[in-house]
């Protein structure tokens, strides 16, 4: 048998293209994909996608999934220990691995790595070190399709959130925006792809912006207070719908 895998999934282009390498290479065996939310919103940190869409895309994928809800103003202690807690249940059932699509930010993954160690679980980034707009390219070929959900108010305008992410929404990007949006300038959701049993229908709503810089005062007890740069913190979000 296959070691048993968790995949830390948000949902977007980058986890999608991750997942289908891994089914195709067939070493692992996901055991299920994991999403943090938040629990008073009920909807994907830093993604702001709905928790029913993410479950219609965990069963149009056909696999389990693990959605773990963090409080609001959650600290990185709380949050690592929320996160220890769960891979403590998933080695329970077997799970020896951890999957990631992240790219090349060094910094997330040592972090990462160091969480795991801690739990005896070891960590995989089956997209490690490979060139966005190849990656790209690879994420269309296959057929994939998602929406985008969100765009950073630092490096874009609200009119990119909402957008199919096509060639011409990566054409319209400006020249310091990585393609694969790896330094946080935009995020997916993907609803359709190879591995889908059936598309998740979805629709464009409204677009906000949502700002998590936390005051002065509160930066020791958020965890958003431990984003580090070039991350921000402002988000053009597009609230997708159920189609």
């Amino acid at each position: 048998m296959n070691p048993l895998a968790i995949f830390h999934w948000s949902g977007g282009k980058d986890s999608a293209l991750a997942l289908l390498r891994v089914q195709q290479q067939q070493q692992v065996e996901v055991h299920a994909l994991c999403t943090t939310l938040s629990q008073t919103y009920q909807r994907v940190t830093m993604h702001g996608v709905r928790e029913d869409l993410m479950r219609a895309q965990a069963q149009a994928l056909g696999l389990s999934w693990h959605p773990l809800f963090l409080p609001e103003n959650a600290s990185l202690p709380v949050y690592n220990a929320l996160m220890a807690q769960a891979w403590e249940e998933f080695k329970a059932a077997g799970v020896t691995q951890g999957i990631f699509g992240d790219i090349y930010l060094e910094d997330l993954r040592r972090y990462r790595e160091e969480q795991l160690a801690t739990v005896q679980v070891q960590a995989h980034f089956p997209l490690w070190g490979e060139d966005p707009s190849r990656l790209l390219a690879e994420f269309w070929s296959a057929g994939f399709k998602a929406k985008v959900v969100c765009v950073s108010g630092k490096h874009l305008e609200a009119s990119f959130a909402g957008r199919e992410l096509d060639e011409a929404f990566i054409n319209d990007l400006p020249a310091h925006v990585d393609p694969c949006g790896e330094n946080g300038e935009y995020h997916s959701f993907v609803y359709d792809g190879p591995n889908f049993r059936r598309p998740v229908p979805v629709r464009v709503g409204e677009v906000v912006f949502k700002s998590y810089a936390p005051a002065a005062a509160d930066k020791e007890d958020d965890c958003f207070a431990e984003i580090p740069a070039p991350y921000d913190t402002g988000f053009w979000f597009c609230d997708l719908l159920p189609g």
